[in-house]
């Protein structure tokens, strides 16, 4: 078993890693305070099947801001270098919120890069966000989370939330034509009482190619974390196993994609 790493010289990006197995890079969530530690469910469970890798964010966690606005394009350019770099190979991709919109991102700039993808409570276009969601202040724990990690200082909190508000109100901007150009194999999964729009989400799964679909009953945006024990089962499965033939296919009829 691999043992956690503390830094990435060659991307800049704070990581951790443990398993042995397929690489599997976990994208948090956005949002100031914010960090892989949000996915510690998703690290434990998954590292006993997969070499697991919790890269965290520029602005993020231990992971210093650079300079400049935010953006999924350049958090994606950033990912894309620590795959070429750090893992080394292609990976699989699990992103939640806005690591969901990365990882969709990184698939679309690089599908050389990703083997297969789960887009977890995220959006392709901003418009899929429940009116209001986005609007207010952060819960002031996040505060607190972001001051225990940050290389930048306390200080620089509302500097980075900031950033992402100015993302947040005007991305991602992807269309539907861009999601049919995704190669990987794909599984869209979302709460039942999500930040997203249930109807966004099914929009996002019908206009990609090989995709697959999970609504988690009982849970909100924080649905890896609420009942983990259920998400991570069906994403082990997704990832580590191929598609079941099915009795009456109707989307997969005539799909021969695996």
């Amino acid at each position: 078993m691999s043992e956690p790493a503390s830094d990435a010289a060659t991307t800049g990006l704070w990581y951790a890693q443990r398993g042995d197995g397929e690489a599997l890079v976990l994208l948090h969530p956005g949002g100031a305070g914010v960090d892989s530690r949000a996915l510690t469910p998703q690290f434990e469970a998954l590292s006993h099947r997969f070499h697991v890798y919790t890269p965290e964010q520029r602005a993020h966690g231990r992971t210093p801001d650079v300079e400049g606005p935010l953006s999924y394009e350049l958090m994606a350019q950033d990912t894309i270098a620590f795959i070429d770099s750090i893992v080394g190979h292609p990976a699989h991709l699990l992103g939640i919120s806005d690591g969901a919109v990365v990882a969709l991102t990184v698939a679309l700039r690089r599908p050389d890069l990703v083997r297969r993808l789960v887009l977890v409570a995220g959006v392709f276009h901003y418009d899929g966000w429940l009116d209001g969601v986005l609007d207010g202040d952060p819960p002031s724990f996040l505060r607190q989370s972001y001051t225990e990690l940050t290389p930048d200082g306390a200080n620089h909190y509302d500097v980075v939330v900031a950033k992402l508000a100015a993302m947040h109100a005007c991305q991602p901007t992807l269309t539907t034509e861009d999601l049919q150009k995704v190669q990987s194999r794909t599984l869209v999964m979302v709460a039942d009482d999500d930040q997203v729009r249930l109807e966004h989400a099914l929009e996002l799964y019908r206009n990609l190619r090989n995709a697959e679909f999970a609504v988690i009953p009982g849970t909100s945006h924080g649905l890896l974390v609420e009942k983990p024990d259920l998400c991570n089962l069906i994403v082990s499965n997704f990832l580590g196993n191929d598609p079941v033939p099915t009795f009456a296919p109707i989307r997969r009829a005539t799909d021969s994609t695996s």
